[in-house]
């Protein structure tokens, strides 16, 4: 159980974070719904740095799982995977006004203690 919980831990953080790349900044941008301005600068930066940050840390974590599921298993990276879940969680209340991301986070954060409590 504990190796299917590391591998929906964090190919949800993958998922997560290329769809909310593609839905808040790809999508938003060939639709031309933002004018140009610093406002939309900002939005497109924080969107596509936290969406970035989740994809690169989910398929760093798809890659030690599948190559080496030993090392997901010991308290400092599941400790660094809350760590990450709960900034990326502090992020979305601070700055993002909509749920969605605050959900994802929060699955996020949900299998990573659920991984925690099956080692």
């Amino acid at each position: 159980m504990h190796k299917y919980l590391v591998y929906a831990a964090y190919g949800w953080l993958t998922l997560s974070g290329t769809l909310h790349f593609v839905v808040d900044v790809v999508s938003q941008h060939l639709r031309g719904k933002r004018t140009p301005g610093l406002e939309t600068t900002l939005y497109y930066g924080l969107n596509s740095a936290f969406s970035l940050g989740q994809v690169v840390f989910g398929l760093l974590g798809l890659f030690l799982a599948w190559r080496h599921i030993d090392i997901l298993s010991q308290a400092p990276v599941l400790g660094l995977s809350l760590v990450a879940g709960i900034g990326w969680l502090a992020l979305t209340f601070l700055f993002m006004g909509y749920w969605e991301p605050k959900l994802n986070v929060s699955v996020y954060c949900i299998l990573i203690l659920a991984v925690i409590v099956t080692r």
